[in-house]
């Protein structure tokens, strides 16, 4: 027997925070001057005998393993709920704080970091609290004009893909997933979703959820959002390179509620949780010639995949300090088997191929891959990304104060993944 209930708080940051997601010179961060939606912590509780779970989406661009952690043991303290069943996603939204340092693309505040434990505890809690017999139904719908591939001018979508397809293409998961949960006791249904569309249509000083904001307040019951694999996705139909945020939520609401309204049951027997961790590989070779370089040619690193003079100076301080015997980081995996859906939570920004991979390999009918969650490890692409010198490979290392991940990283970090979701089997 299945019970789920959700609780639901405030996190929108004070004004004068540091927002994240966009580069800013030192002196002239994007910070709040306005609000322009209420920002949210969604909290959604499992129960299945004696197993509980809770995920959490928050309204931010993405957070810290030490954020996570720190979450994770807040919640366990106030339910009881095991800190190892405990997920923590962010939505991705550019209009929002960061909780991890990104160099020159958003810093951590202090008080916002603390209000998101406060609200994310409260929400956990309320959740709990809410706790209802439960039906879950999974239905699914594909999107037009909601997403596009931002890196090439054309791509093969997921209708397309199968076993034989590889990352030597580019492609596109236009497919939107929902959860949807009908209870019991007169309690209201709740409804969660999962899609590959990055949040970001504002690129002002005014805080907010971007366009799953515009979902939220559109759609009975509110969903609650889980971020995709958007490496190389951007929201709108590709006219604009970034996408408006009011056409892209038109594009997905009615997909939405479609997937909500056609859901097949799942028949639910346990809630399974496993948890791992993946070692992800860093090109020491690529990370010694850059630094090389920055100290042969300064003058030449004020542009491209050294995004300016004082950012690329900053850089070069910030890797003088690197331990060259650190080659890797260690970096948190889990997976939850609800019946017959699976869902894959990771600390990623995968493209899309890793992402449709993932769901097609799986031994599951349904397989949601959750990117940000748990930690934050930057853009993991496929091999061409580097002989192209694209930002996601080259220059997010640098904002993330690491060396590049090797050009066999998401390979290795995809194969790793899928063998957890056999695990749930």
């Amino acid at each position: 027997m299945l019970f789920a209930g959700e609780g639901i708080a405030d996190v929108t940051p004070a004004n004068d925070t540091v927002l994240a997601g966009f580069h800013y010179a030192p002196g002239k961060e994007r910070k709040v001057t306005a609000v322009r939606q209420a920002a949210k912590v969604r909290a959604l509780a499992l129960r299945v005998n004696d197993t509980s779970a809770i995920i959490l989406s928050i309204d931010i661009p993405c957070l810290s393993r030490e954020v996570s952690m720190e979450l994770q043991k807040r919640v366990e303290q106030a339910t009881g709920v095991p800190a190892a069943h405990v997920r923590v996603c962010a939505t991705h939204t550019h209009g929002m704080p960061s909780l991890r340092p990104l160099l020159h693309w958003g810093s951590v505040s202090d008080a916002f970091r603390d209000l998101v434990y406060a609200r994310a505890t409260e929400a956990a809690k309320a959740a709990m609290n809410d706790l209802s017999e439960a039906d879950c139904y999974a239905g699914s719908q594909r999107v037009e004009g909601g997403n596009f591939n931002r890196t090439v001018k054309t791509w093969k979508t997921d209708v397309e893909f199968t076993a034989q397809s590889t990352d030597d293409e580019r492609w596109l998961d236009t497919l939107l997933q929902a959860l949807y949960f009908q209870r019991a006791e007169n309690k209201k249904p709740l409804l969660w979703y999962h899609f590959c569309a990055h949040p970001v249509c504002y690129q002002d000083t005014q805080a907010g959820p971007d366009w799953p904001g515009i979902i939220a307040k559109g759609i009975e019951p509110e969903p609650g959002f889980l971020q995709g694999h958007i490496g190389d996705v951007n929201p709108g139909d590709g006219k604009k390179w970034i996408g408006e945020p009011m056409p892209t939520a038109q594009a997905i609401a009615p997909a939405l509620h479609h997937a909500m309204g056609h859901g097949d049951i799942v028949e639910i027997d346990e809630l399974k949780i496993v948890n791992d961790t993946v070692d992800l590989h860093f090109d020491m070779e690529r990370f010694k010639a850059e630094m090389d370089f920055f100290k042969s040619h300064p003058e030449k690193c004020k542009d491209g995949v050294w995004v300016d003079e004082t950012f690329a100076k900053a850089w070069s301080e910030n890797a003088a300090q690197w331990n060259m015997n650190t080659t890797s980081y260690r970096a948190p995996i889990s997976a939850m088997r609800l019946g017959s859906v699976a869902l894959l939570f990771h600390p990623a920004e995968l493209y899309s191929f890793y992402g449709l991979q993932l769901r097609a390999a799986a031994p599951f009918s349904n397989v949601l891959a959750v990117g940000y969650c748990d930690d934050f490890v930057g853009y993991l692409t496929d091999p061409k990304a580097y002989d192209n010198k694209e930002y996601a490979a080259i220059v997010v290392p640098k904002i993330m104060g690491w060396p590049p991940f090797t050009s066999e990283c998401a390979r290795h970090f995809t194969a790793q993944c899928q063998a957890l979701l056999t695990k749930l089997v």
